[in-house]
């Protein structure tokens, strides 16, 4: 045995992980009662794993059942064991990695979307320059006065970052995000 490879105390060997980390997208179908939530969540924090998004709502209401969306960052084998042990969660039916299905499919990655709400405060040319801005980004006014507005942006994650990052300089007050929303192209269900 090498020497990463050797026991220790634990009941598991402790080996390097050379695995690049990698971005996914889970997909976990649910039921929908009291709890549910709190014991993925649970599962993720238990063991140091991060959730980078997580958005969550009942897709079928005849059945009950609710759809979890979760985008974590791991090693292929960390994600390999986050996904069978999500499936070991009692009231979990399904578990979908959206962006292997995606790579399947012969995709680059599912398609995700993400709807936030932006806060910029401005005057005068800042005030200006943020309404032209939000235009060409097709994020829509919904709340303004004469010293601030409330932009509504819809779109890819990477889409609203980068328009954070440029009303940042304008006045950028607040930012509320509701999270990745995913599914794979096709007409395959998850």
């Amino acid at each position: 045995m090498s020497a990463q490879m050797q026991p220790t105390g634990s009941a598991y060997f402790i080996a390097k992980e050379t695995a690049r980390p990698e971005t996914h997208t889970l997909s976990v179908l649910v039921d929908n009662e009291p709890g549910v939530l709190a014991r993925v969540i649970g599962l993720f924090s238990g063991r140091g794993y991060n959730i980078e998004s997580l958005t969550v709502s009942e897709t079928e209401h005849e059945k009950h059942l609710s759809r979890i969306t979760v985008v974590t960052r791991g090693t292929p084998h960390v994600l390999e064991q986050i996904k069978s042990q999500l499936e070991r969660i009692v009231p979990v039916h399904r578990v979908v990695d959206l962006s292997v299905r995606a790579e399947e499919l012969g995709q680059d990655r599912p398609l995700a979307r993400e709807l936030a709400l932006i806060k910029v405060a401005g005057t005068g040319d800042a005030r200006v320059e943020a309404l032209r801005l939000a235009e060409a980004f097709r994020a829509k006014v919904i709340d303004a006065n004469t010293g601030h507005f409330i932009f509504e942006i819809t779109g890819a994650v990477a889409k609203i970052e980068q328009f954070i990052g440029i009303m940042a300089p304008l006045g950028l007050v607040e930012v509320c995000r509701t999270g990745v929303a995913a599914m794979n192209r096709g007409a395959q269900g998850m």
